[in-house]
């Protein structure tokens, strides 16, 4: 390992850590979420509403994706730590490789044309897009963006930084969409109803694709790779090793299931909340202003988020954050409100909780990979982020495929060419307990795991980072 900037023998000049790093890391995450939040958020919407494919197979194609997924995220973790870098490093040359893959593998998923051909060949259509989309080319380029962070600075705070402007770069993503896709895409029928212009959904896509590969540029051109690893060696049951320590990873077994039920929650709420505006409560308005509510939620965070870290602790912070998050959902639930500007507060409320996690999340996973290398000996960067990427993709098919489900089970009608369906007063009821009281429970769960299971408090992660510093001084 190399930590001074040397390579091949030679000396290579090098900045210290700061901004540059920490904005060219926000414009990858800015750039994978232009579409990661545009389909968590409106793809489901599009399929059964443009499409009008119904709930029950769009929620088999979540599931088969993340099936897949297993195989090609640990299988793209694998390969970062074992092929030899390159000159430009080991993860940035993949931002190059695939920034324009992915671009358009996402565009295709929002072709509304594909409404006019026969129901199977639509289905064939949205399982093979999708498939390319998230499992090959989203893969391609997530994993060893994500996997960098370790990569740019070895310094605990500073890695809680490269998090927060990280989560910044999702938030930012999120205000773009969630604000501004409502108010383009909806407009109302005579009877006051909403109803979907579709080829509005392929002109955003267009724009999307376009800002992403300006922003994986962007990332690519500030980020610096000052931690130079030796490739992994991958004889002698290497892969065996690696799944056998993590395994027996606490911190990673826990931050997993941590994982899976945030993302479940998050992503069932914004496809559910799209629904629950677009039926129960029948404005659009007050859609796009929970999106903002959302991202100013992270932003007001985001400048307290390094003092944060220093004087309370990611893990400590978190849990209390989380918790708070699951006491507004209960109250929304049990109040059931009707006006939505007032759920909008509560839901801004509870933004703020979850905020404090999302902020520190990715930091979180840098501090397993130190605490794997301590206790194996080995650095598995690439691995351990797929795996908990991986388990975010199971959180994501859960949410993906449970809410389309819930719609299939309460009744929920679909349609075709965006046109508007009436819900049964039944259907939208159902609707508002499922966005209210999911939450609620998952957001308690992450708590409490993070509370009574993840074992990385601020004390072992600054121990850790010290014996780490030591170890890779003696190997200079």
């Amino acid at each position: 390992m190399n930590v001074t900037g040397k390579a091949d023998g030679k000396e290579a000049p090098m900045r210290p850590f700061g901004l540059k790093d920490k904005f060219g890391y926000m414009m990858g995450d800015l750039a994978n979420d232009f579409f990661f939040i545009f389909a968590s958020s409106f793809l489901m919407v599009f399929y059964t509403n443009v499409l009008g494919i119904s709930p029950g197979v769009v929620g088999t194609l979540f599931v088969t994706a993340r099936v897949i997924d297993a195989f090609t995220d640990v299988g793209m973790g694998r390969l970062v730590d074992t092929l030899p870098p390159a000159k430009d490093g080991r993860f940035k040359p993949w931002l190059r490789r695939m920034c324009i893959p992915v671009s358009i593998a996402g565009l295709l998923l929002f072709v509304p044309w594909v409404a006019r051909l026969p129901m199977a060949f639509r289905i064939i259509y949205i399982f093979i897009t999708y498939i390319f989309w998230g499992s090959i080319c989203y893969t391609g380029i997530n994993i060893p963006y994500g996997s960098m962070a370790s990569a740019i600075t070895s310094e605990p705070v500073e890695r809680g930084q490269l998090s927060t402007y990280r989560s910044v770069g999702a938030a930012l993503a999120s205000v773009v969409i969630n604000v501004g896709v409502p108010l383009f895409v909806y407009t109302y029928d005579a009877s006051g109803n909403q109803i979907i212009i579709p080829e509005r959904f392929f002109t955003i896509a267009c724009i999307f694709a376009a800002l992403a590969i300006i922003s994986y540029a962007v990332c690519y051109k500030l980020s610096i790779e000052r931690i130079v690893l030796k490739p992994q060696k991958t004889k002698g049951g290497s892969t065996r090793r690696t799944i056998d320590t993590m395994l027996h990873n606490k911190s990673l077994i826990s931050i997993i299931a941590a994982a899976i039920v945030l993302v479940l929650s998050m992503l069932l709420t914004q496809s559910m909340n799209t629904y629950l505006f677009m039926d129960y409560f029948k404005n659009k308005t007050a859609m796009s202003a929970s999106g903002f509510l959302n991202t100013a939620a992270t932003l007001i965070i985001a400048p307290f988020s390094k003092q944060i870290v220093k004087k309370i602790g990611k893990k400590e912070a978190s849990s209390i954050a989380v918790l708070f998050a699951s006491a507004m959902y209960f109250i929304m639930f049990a109040v059931r409100f009707t006006n939505p500007w007032l759920f909008c507060i509560f839901v801004g409320l509870g933004n703020i909780g979850t905020g404090v996690f999302n902020l520190m999340i990715w930091a979180f996973i840098t501090d397993i990979i130190d605490y794997q290398e301590i206790h194996s000996g080995y650095r598995d960067d690439g691995t351990i982020y797929a795996v908990y990427s991986f388990s975010r993709k199971i959180g994501q098919a859960l949410a993906g495929g449970l809410g389309a489900w819930v719609l299939e089970i309460i009744g929920y009608q679909t349609s075709t060419g965006g046109e508007a369906v009436v819900q049964s007063e039944s259907v939208v009821n159902n609707i508002y307990s499922v966005a209210t009281l999911a939450p609620a429970l998952c957001y308690l769960a992450v708590g409490l795991i993070l509370l009574l299971a993840y074992p990385l408090t601020k004390k072992i992660v600054e121990e850790n980072s010290l014996i780490l510093k030591k170890k890779h001084e003696n190997k200079i």
